[in-house]
């Protein structure tokens, strides 16, 4: 229980880092061991980070592989791939050797073909080494690549008591075992066990007789978001996968299930605050530049476009047009935020399958709430603009403008990540930049034909 808490409380600090550097420099292997084996492997992968790229080679080289082989998974993908590079292809082979097939799989296809080759050459293990060979087969962002060989597995003809002093041997090689899955004499899935239902079975029962057969499984083509959302929804901590003839193949777990949602979240994000592609706060200027640039030249268009329908009404307006063009930015800026309101909840909706139902009920429903939103916020603006002004047809031109424009803003936001959803985009790309132009380009034009209607010019 000490030791739970110590890991919780770790605080990478300033005096850490240091002590590692001077123990590294000095070359003293015995007291580094003895400091970093204090440690989670997590909590050590954060140390190796704040280390230069040659004193974190020598800390993987220094320990065991049986705990750098954790290390390793816990790094960032670019500090991963610059330490391979400083392994030999036996250093590598130790630390695969050591990790579960999909994990190891995730190593070696960050490799360079020709290394890939020459470590598979340095790995003993015949078995091992063949299922990894067969996960990197597989699709990325499918059930296949996800999945790991690892599991226990029994036939439905074995006996509680033999099925009991075989799984001892197979549960040593799997890291966690959460559910025992039955099959027939062609390995074909048929059912599921729990170790309660083992424990609880008279030894000569037939495992046929006490299996479930209600199991949820992911087909090996299936998509990794697909099968994210069958965990999540049914609360698995592990799913089998099976091939087209049902044959189990592998299984996926929770923790690389939350590894998909993760990277599906920052890629959502990213993609809503306007950035094209994968891109990290470390990555180079460059590479920055890429991602950012494409959504920001949307913005700027948007904003001449804006700017050429104002221009265009200009000769229409009187004396109230400067009152008119000092709300623009009002409008234009409530148009954004409701549409970015309405596209965030539908596009997390869809991520989570909440959203159900037809479009229309959902438009029809967003329409009502953008009304009552727009009603209670313009009576509000009805009431400045008149009480700064005393013109009482120029509020009223404002405010009314204000409540169809965050009707329309509202409809637009919904209606858009639907539509993507349902042509197969992605509709993260919906929220942002792209919903906050469409918007703005919108609200004025609604906004100058209403002015120009109610105030007669």
């Amino acid at each position: 229980m000490e030791e739970l808490q110590d890991n919780i409380q770790f605080q990478l600090t300033d005096a850490l880092i240091e002590k590692v550097e001077i123990l590294v420099e000095d070359q003293n292997d015995k007291e580094l061991k003895i400091l970093l084996n204090e440690y989670h492997h997590a909590d050590i992968a954060e140390i190796l980070d704040e280390l230069d790229l040659e004193d974190a080679v020598y800390v993987i080289k220094l320990l065991d592989s049986e705990l750098t082989s954790d290390i390793l998974m816990e790094l960032d993908e670019d500090d991963r791939e610059d330490i391979l590079k400083n392994l030999s292809a036996k250093e590598i082979a130790e630390e695969v050797e050591e990790l579960d097939t999909d994990d190891a799989a995730d190593i070696i296809a960050e490799l360079p073909e020709e290394r890939q080759e020459a470590v598979f050459s340095q790995i003993e293990d015949q078995e091992h080494k063949a299922e990894i060979q067969e996960l990197l087969t597989y699709e990325d962002n499918t059930a296949g690549s996800l999945m790991a060989k690892e599991l226990v597995k029994v036939y439905e003809t074995w006996t509680v008591a033999g099925c009991l002093r075989r799984i001892r041997g197979q549960a040593k090689e799997v890291t966690r075992v959460h559910s025992i899955y039955v099959v027939d004499k062609q390995d074909k899935l048929i059912g599921r066990l729990s170790l309660k239902d083992l424990i609880v079975a008279k030894s000569d029962q037939k495992i046929a007789d006490i299996a479930k057969d209600n199991v949820d499984f992911a087909h090996v083509n299936d998509d990794d978001e697909d099968v994210a959302k069958v965990m999540t929804k049914y609360d698995l901590e592990a799913i089998p996968v099976v091939d087209d003839n049902q044959i189990l193949l592998g299984r996926i777990t929770i923790d690389d299930i939350v590894d998909v949602l993760k990277e599906e979240a920052e890629k959502d994000y990213q993609l809503a605050a306007g950035l094209t592609g994968d891109v990290e706060a470390d990555d180079s200027i460059i590479e920055l530049t890429r991602a950012r640039l494409p959504w920001l030249f949307l913005g700027l268009v948007g904003g001449v476009g804006a700017f050429i329908i104002m221009f265009y009404f200009e000769e229409y307006l009187p004396k109230q047009a400067v009152i008119l063009f000092l709300f623009t930015p009002l409008i234009a800026a409530m148009a954004g935020n409701v549409g970015v309101q309405s596209s965030a909840i539908i596009v997390q909706g869809l991520a989570n399958d909440d959203v159900k139902g037809s479009i229309n009920n959902r438009l029809i429903k967003e329409m009502l709430l953008a009304a009552l939103n727009g009603i209670i916020l313009s009576l509000f603006l009805f009431l400045f603009v008149w009480g700064w002004t005393q013109e009482f047809n120029l509020a009223l031109a404002i405010s009314i403008s204000l409540i169809v424009v965050i009707i329309v803003a509202g409809l637009i936001g919904t209606f858009v990540p639907l539509f993507l959803d349902k042509r197969g985009i992605d509709p993260a790309i919906a929220t942002g930049p792209f919903i906050t132009t469409s918007n703005d380009i919108f609200g004025i034009v609604i906004y100058l034909l209403i002015a120009k209607l109610i105030l007669g010019i």
